[in-house]
């Protein structure tokens, strides 16, 4: 199946450096969330995809061969600075830029029918975009990122702005999209949503990707974590647990303990059992995983890039 592959790409302003060896795929019915702070160098990976900026050295492929421009005309993108003339009417601006990706007149007009209706603006197809409220203006802009029916979906923030009722339409179609086999790729700050969303995630810091899979691989430590409840009072439990060897303990949330395994500890979970059930009944002993949330903060802040190199890694 064809997968749209982001192969070393290198993008320097100068001496600063907006991208480093940038590596990573799509791959044909998958959603891939990419997430970064700002300036991180999303937004620049996207428009080296689109052409719109040319990387020092690196390739973008789609299905084996580089993306060229007769192959980018196949992409779907949603920039993050809306592109839509504020004073063309939707349908006719849908139309026009459906035409411009090769359509018909008629397939273009019968595209632009179906987008505008599955994104709940067929409504206003006669109005100027101008006159649409910002979430509205964000459905046409997706509706024009799809009219054209594209083998790859790639999306600059396509959330931002955007109230639940149409996070969930837009969630909805990105699904249905990449169940029909269309690689889709989308940056998001909205991290819930992302880990709720996407098949897999790449988290870039200072135009590097630092971490990259599914969300249960990026979940998965080894740190071990626990939530233990014992039927006995925290400051007893805490005493107590501290006494086991390679664990770290601290109080929870009214009674619970919280246990940490020391990296490479054995048998743990055996030994704060043991403990605990000299103490009370032991209620629950349920692991805890880090949320995407934890993991960005993690990586984020494991080296914060300078203003001046987020701003050109942007």
């Amino acid at each position: 199946m064809s997968v749209l592959e982001i192969d070393h790409l290198n993008k320097a302003y100068g001496s600063l450096r907006a991208l480093t060896d940038m590596t990573f795929d799509v791959r044909a019915g998958e959603i891939f969330g990419f997430v970064g702070s700002n300036g991180a160098g999303k937004t620049t990976t996207m428009r080296i995809m689109l052409g719109v900026l040319a990387a020092d050295s690196g390739e973008v492929r789609w299905d084996g061969q580089v993306l060229d421009l007769q192959a980018r005309r196949r992409v779907g993108y949603m920039p993050e600075e809306r592109g839509l003339y504020p004073k063309m009417k939707v349908g006719a601006q849908l139309e026009l830029l459906a035409g411009l990706h090769g359509m018909s007149r008629d397939d273009a007009r019968d595209a632009v029918r179906t987008w505008t209706d599955r994104l709940g603006v067929g409504a206003r197809r006669g109005d100027d975009v101008e006159k649409l409220s910002l979430g509205n203006q964000q459905r046409v802009q997706l509706a024009a990122a799809l009219v054209h029916e594209p083998d790859v979906l790639v999306l600059d923030e396509p959330f931002s702005g955007l109230d639940p009722v149409a996070v969930d339409v837009m969630s909805a179609v990105l699904r249905e999209r990449a169940d029909a086999g269309v690689p889709v790729i989308f940056s998001s700050h909205q991290l819930d949503l992302v880990e709720r969303l996407c098949d897999r995630v790449g988290i870039v810091r200072a135009g590097r990707m630092q971490a990259l899979g599914t969300i249960d691989e990026l979940r998965s430590t080894d740190q071990e974590r626990w939530v233990l409840d014992v039927d006995a009072d925290q400051r007893t439990v805490l005493a107590r647990l501290s006494q086991v060897p390679a664990a770290t303990v601290s109080p929870g949330d009214g009674r619970t303990v919280m246990v940490q395994a020391h990296p490479g500890a054995t048998d743990v979970t055996g030994a704060v059992l043991r403990a605990a059930l000299e103490l009370g009944q032991v209620r629950g002993l349920t692991p805890v995983r880090p949320s995407l949330t934890d993991l960005f903060r993690d990586v984020v802040s494991a080296q914060e890039p300078t203003a001046t190199e987020q701003e050109v890694s942007r």
